[in-house]
């Protein structure tokens, strides 16, 4: 194993296991400091705080499907989604940090929300909703912060063309 790949190995762990600790302790205590009836709001009402247990996946998307086909998709399909994702990340051999750093994100996110399936028979817990005026988000958590970071750094790549980690990239494929 080359040391690049040792230290992406190393860094790879140390952010799941920090992130996904992290998103997991905060929603414990929303667990234990919340209720779905009652919210908290801080910051003038632009964040407001309230459990919600989420059968589904994204904003509820698929909240409505059978109990067996949410399993099959959400936790199965999700679940294996997450292996070849680590699997890639782990073995290829060169790949630039902009894209590590953004798959990454999402496999700690999705690994944080795939726990909360396996050992909440099925649902995630959010308890975070921001509203600017008469605007807000669906109700989510630090772990979908996380996913949607990764999907804007993959695109934020994507549309930055030929980043110098991609050139710096090319310029390792191209040496001996």
């Amino acid at each position: 194993m080359t040391l690049a790949r040792k230290l992406r190995l190393v860094c790879l762990t140390i952010l799941l296991v920090c992130t996904v600790g992290c998103d997991q302790i905060s929603k414990r205590i929303a667990r234990e400091g919340l209720s779905q009836t009652d919210s908290v709001s801080l910051s003038g009402g632009l964040v407001e705080l309230k459990l919600a247990e989420n059968p589904g996946s994204f904003l509820s998307l698929g909240a409505l499907l059978p109990e067996s086909a949410r399993f099959a998709v959400f936790t199965l399909g999700v679940g294996a989604g997450l292996v070849a994702l680590l699997a890639y990340l782990t073995s290829r051999a060169l790949i630039d940090m902009t894209r590590f750093v953004g798959l990454s994100f999402v496999v700690a996110g999705g690994m944080s929300n795939l726990l909360d399936r396996i050992f909440r028979h099925g649902l995630v817990t959010d308890f975070v909703t921001i509203h600017v005026g008469p605007f807000h988000t669906g109700v989510f958590n630090s772990a979908d912060v996380l996913i949607v970071a990764g999907f804007a750094v993959l695109i934020w790549r994507l549309g930055s063309g030929n980043s110098s980690d991609s050139a710096t990239s090319q310029m390792q494929r191209t040496q001996p």
